[in-house]
Formats: structure tokens, C-alpha cells, sequence
């Protein structure tokens, strides 16, 4: 067996343990698609990448061959990249303004494809982030669904850096269950068990399942 399918084992070993069953979304942006071939033959089928360019290039052809699997986008998307990531990809972790939410909700119609949409929460109001302040969440999430018909399945969050990220863990899981939502997006190499404990559905894991990136 591959070791990065023993390494993906692993970290499944640890989500069953801890009673949940959290998906697991391999971050393999930077990594070419030899190096992520034995994960796709094993049948996992969420991946994560956070470039455009580089996710059309590498995932176009291998998405026709492998119709099951779901890509996710967890980068900062750009409104004048919608256009190339609705045909490609699957969810859609960074949801942050109205002006990507009118503009995801009119590449929907010209598409035809429905992605599924966690909306980024800036959960330690840090201004170098990105994301829906939590006193402007509801209205926002209100607005999402009645102004834009967008298919809104839970929050996103990039705790501090500098913090421990319990808290922030915490407060995500509060302000899923009070707009009531299923699913949570949270949780990377350094903190998913910690992401776990708070219900977390998808974990984010790059260097834990493919190593260390150049």
C-alpha cells in the first residue's frame, strides 16, 4: 500500500475514533497528479486546491475518467474566475461578499451546475482575512438564499494563527446549529482533532496525507 493512502488510513482511523464521520478533503494543490494518483485508485474522491489555472489543468481530463470525484475549492476565488471554477468544481469553501455571490448566482444559470457553498466566516475579525464578519452573517446568509438561490450548505473558517483555535472552533459550531446549517468546514493538518471535537464535517488536510510542499 501506498504510504499516502496509509497516511489518509490513518487520519481516518483518528476521525472514527473520535465517534465522527467527517470527511476528509486532501489538500493537493502544488502537487502534480502522479503524486495524487494512488489516492484517486484507492476511490477517495474529495480533493481540495485553491488556484484556478492549476486545478483546470490538472483535474479537467482526470474528472472524465473519474466521474466520482468532488473537488473543492478553498482559496480565495476571484469574481472574474467564476466562470472556470463552477463547470469544475464541486464545493466552494469561500463564499466572502455579495459581489461573488451575485456573480456565482449568474454563472449558475449559464452553466447549468449547482456547486455547494460554505460561507467564510471571518471568525477572529482579523483584518488580513477574508470572510462575513459574524454580526452581518444572518442577513448575509438570508441574502444568499432568497436574492441569489445559492446552495448553501454550512461555514468555513480559518482560525488565528496565533491562538489556539478552540474557541474559535466553538463559536463556529454555535453559529452553524442558529442559522441551521449541517455542515462545517474547519479543521487542518495542525488542529482536526481539536476541529472534530466541535463537529466539524470536512477537514482540510494538505502535508499530513502528501507530505511536505516545496
Amino acid at each position: 500500500m501506498h504510504d499516502i493512502v496509509k497516511n489518509l488510513l490513518s487520519i481516518k482511523n483518528e476521525i472514527q475514533s473520535n465517534n465522527s464521520n467527517a470527511e476528509v478533503v486532501a489538500v493537493s494543490k502544488t502537487f502534480s497528479i502522479s503524486k495524487i494518483l494512488p489516492l484517486i485508485n484507492y476511490g477517495h474522491i474529495h480533493y481540495g486546491e485553491n488556484k484556478i489555472q492549476e486545478a483546470v489543468e490538472k483535474w479537467t481530463e482526470i474528472k472524465k475518467d473519474f466521474v466520482n470525484i468532488k473537488l473543492h475549492f478553498i482559496g480565495k476565488l476571484q469574481t472574474n474566475k467564476v466562470k472556470f471554477a463552477l463547470p469544475l468544481f464541486d464545493y466552494i469553501h469561500s463564499l466572502d461578499s455579495i459581489k461573488l455571490a451575485e456573480k456565482i448566482a449568474n454563472e449558475q444559470i449559464k452553466k447549468k451546475s449547482t456547486p455547494k457553498i460554505f460561507i467564510q466566516v471571518n471568525i477572529g475579525k482579523e483584518d488580513q482575512k477574508n470572510g462575513i464578519d459574524i454580526e452581518n452573517l444572518e442577513k448575509f446568509y438570508s441574502d444568499c438564499i432568497k436574492n441569489f438561490n445559492l446552495n448553501i450548505i454550512g461555514l468555513m473558517c480559518l482560525p488565528p494563527n496565533d491562538k489556539t483555535p478552540e474557541i474559535y472552533f466553538s463559536k463556529m459550531k454555535s453559529l452553524v446549529d442558529k442559522i441551521n446549517l449541517k455542515e462545517l468546514s474547519m479543521g487542518m493538518t495542525n488542529d482536526y482533532i481539536k476541529a472534530l471535537q466541535y463537529k466539524s464535517t470536512f477537514l482540510r488536510i494538505g502535508s499530513k496525507i502528501f507530505g511536505s510542499r516545496d
